[in-house]
């Protein structure tokens, strides 16, 4: 029993081929008894049977079990049974009885379901207050009281509109369920054109048919109803058969009175027969209907699954996707500080105060107004569930990249923590041993002692320099606030200068042809790239065997590649060695920082960087950067 809805009606469909099944048994046993079962006990019987099922099943169905328990009644109270006559004090007494039974029996399931509903809200709303008291204590042992009244009813309880609502608002039970007004009018229609051409035309035959031919014409016609129209256009159309067979059809002619016991049998088991055949036809459609819905709902969850798998994976995109496929408005809310607060929506402009609420957990609930009939109560608790899932692995994905930003963070600081402990106070001690000995008064130095001891000091203090120039690009590139200013920029013009400063410099071999063309970069950017590269390709190359730096034009890029003869770099490492603080070996002084600060530049002026082998062994890092002017017919340009 779902929350709020209490004790449901048995089905038309179900209670009516039951109870006619039962009027005939009682009419079996009168006929049976032969007079031992008085009037007044089939009476009763009849009565009894219309009362509780009228009380059981939809009110709309009492009119019918009334009609066949008075039948029964006057039919079966006494000899000769299964002679029907309209008229008498059992007719009368009968009319009244059962009629007052039946309706009797409907009112009081009415009044029975409404009082069972009221109980219900009333016990779920102690259990939510209960719940409440528990909360609010909890709450105050620990300082910090919440008012769950403030925010409104609790999403999903009677009273809030909460999924009974949605179920409502999503489409209705019984027939509406399977066969839709339209439809049911067509059913109505084709009983009244069909029927009456059916008596024309068998009344028209009446010499050559007997009664069974006229019940299985008119059972194929009601069979036919059903399929058009459903259950009740078929119960309406089997009721007017059976008057039109006892008018038409059985003796005497054009009265309601049956004369011929078997005849009345034949009216009743028909009118029974066909309301049978017309529940089962019916309940087949209605579970067509509803195996349909369920492909819908199936299909539309698959899609939402597969919208999710294929990155549109956050609550926003959840309720646009509910909202593209089936209308209306959504939007998610969460509760935080005592008030519910909107997390995600779609086509939400302001609120939605009348909405139909879905309670996800205590803390969540969706609120939905507007769809479509497909969108049923368990497809939009679907929507909900992944919604929930989807905001909860965002905050996932947040708490990761916070937690990937302070492990980043770390890992750079302990770095900068081993380069200031190592390569800072290494060349710092160089220096100021050259300086105390140049400052010693008790030593004489020859000139070529305080040369050399000049060398020391300018040599480590070039490597302080390089060393902390690359600390400052690399804080650059880590916080985002470089800008480079892109400009036509000349390799020949920058190329010098990045070398000037470089121990070794003259060892360097720019292979750059005249009237290269010019480069789109910026030029202290550039001339830090090839520093940094030039310096990394010194430390690595063989005295007899300096390294070069050649310039090609290569569809409308340039490729600058530095390239050395040394030991070279393993094919796994190639990626690594453009990472902050990664070194291949340690046999030459540095922090790591020279081909990460490159890659960083290259990519910042919207080139790229890469390592390769040399042919013949060594490394050849490769920097491709857009030309200023394409030109293919330039020196070295390649088709």
């Amino acid at each position: 029993m779902s929350v709020g809805q209490g004790p449901r009606t048995i089905p038309a469909p179900y209670a009516l081929p039951v109870s006619f099944a039962m009027f005939l048994a009682v009419g079996t046993v009168a006929a049976a008894l032969h007079g031992r079962l008085p009037a007044t006990g089939v009476l009763i019987a009849c009565a009894a049977i219309a009362g509780v099922t009228s009380f059981a099943a939809e009110p709309a169905a009492f009119v019918l079990l009334a009609g066949i328990g008075w039948l029964t009644t006057v039919g079966f109270s006494r000899p000769p049974y299964a002679q029907l006559h309209l008229t008498g004090a059992i007719a009368t007494r009968a009319a009244i009885a059962i009629g007052a039974s039946a309706l009797g029996g409907a009112c009081l399931g009415l009044v029975f379901r409404w009082l069972a509903r009221r109980l219900t809200l009333v016990s779920m709303g102690t259990y939510t207050g209960m719940r409440a008291a528990k909360k609010a204590a909890r709450d105050a042992r620990g300082g910090a009281m919440v008012n769950r009244r403030a925010a409104g009813p609790r999403p999903g309880l009677p009273g809030s509109g909460g999924l009974g609502g949605v179920a409502a608002a999503g489409g209705t039970s019984g027939d509406a369920s399977a066969i839709d007004i339209r439809r049911r009018l067509a059913g109505v229609v084709l009983a009244a054109v069909l029927l009456p051409l059916i008596t024309a035309v068998l009344a028209a035959l009446r010499p050559h048919l007997n009664l069974a031919d006229d019940l299985l014409f008119y059972l194929v016609a009601v069979v036919t109803i059903t399929v058009v129209g459903g259950f009740w256009p078929a119960v309406l159309a089997a009721v007017t058969a059976s008057l039109l067979l006892n008018w038409y059809f059985t003796e005497p002619l054009h009265t309601f009175t049956i004369q011929q016991p078997r005849e009345l049998l034949a009216l009743l088991l028909f009118v029974t027969v066909a309301v049978a055949v017309s529940s089962v036809v019916h309940l087949a459609a209605r579970r067509a209907v509803q195996a349909a819905r369920a492909r819908e709902e199936a299909a539309s969850l698959l899609e939402l699954a597969q919208t999710v798998l294929g990155g549109a994976d956050s609550p926003a995109a959840v309720l646009e996707h509910l909202t593209a496929t089936h209308g209306g408005q959504a939007e998610l809310q969460e509760r935080s500080g005592g008030r519910w607060v909107r997390t995600a929506s779609s086509n939400v402009a302001a609120s939605l105060p009348a909405a139909n609420r879905i309670d996800i957990r205590d803390d969540l609930t969706l609120l939905v107004t507007g769809q479509r009939v497909s969108a049923t109560a368990a497809l939009l608790a679907g929507y909900a569930a992944q919604a929930a899932a989807a905001l909860d692995r965002e905050r996932l994905r947040t708490q990761a990249a916070q937690a990937e930003a302070l492990a980043e963070g770390n890992r750079m600081r302990t770095a900068l923590l081993a380069a200031v402990s190592h390569d800072l106070r290494t060349p710092l001690a160089s220096i100021k041993a050259s300086v105390s000995s140049l400052r010693q008064t008790d030593v004489q130095w020859s000139p070529a002692d305080e040369a050399d001891l000049l060398a020391t000091i300018e040599q480590n203090a070039d490597r302080l320099d390089a060393l902390i120039g690359n600390l400052l690009d690399m804080s650059r590139l880590h916080t985002g606030s470089l800008q480079p200013f892109l400009r036509p920029t000349a390799i020949d013009e920058v190329a010098p200068v990045a070398v000037g400063g470089l121990d070794d410099s003259l060892r360097l071999d720019l292979a750059v042809p005249e009237g290269f063309p010019l480069v789109l970069a910026d030029p202290g950017l550039l001339e830090r790239v090839l520093a940094n590269l030039f310096s990394n390709a010194l430390r690595y190359s063989p005295a007899a065997r300096p390294p070069e730096l050649q310039a090609q034009l290569v569809g409308g890029m340039v490729r600058l590649e530095v390239v050395d003869h040394g030991p070279g770099v393993p094919d796994e490492q190639k990626e690594r060695i453009f990472e902050p603080f990664t070194r291949v070996a340690d046999r030459h002084p540095g922090v790591g920082l020279g081909l990460a600060v490159a890659k960083g530049f290259a990519e910042a002026m919207g080139g790229r960087i890469e390592a390769g082998d040399t042919p013949g062994g060594g490394l050849t890092v490769t920097v491709t950067l857009p030309a200023a002017v394409p030109d293919k017919s330039a020196l070295g340009a390649e088709p």
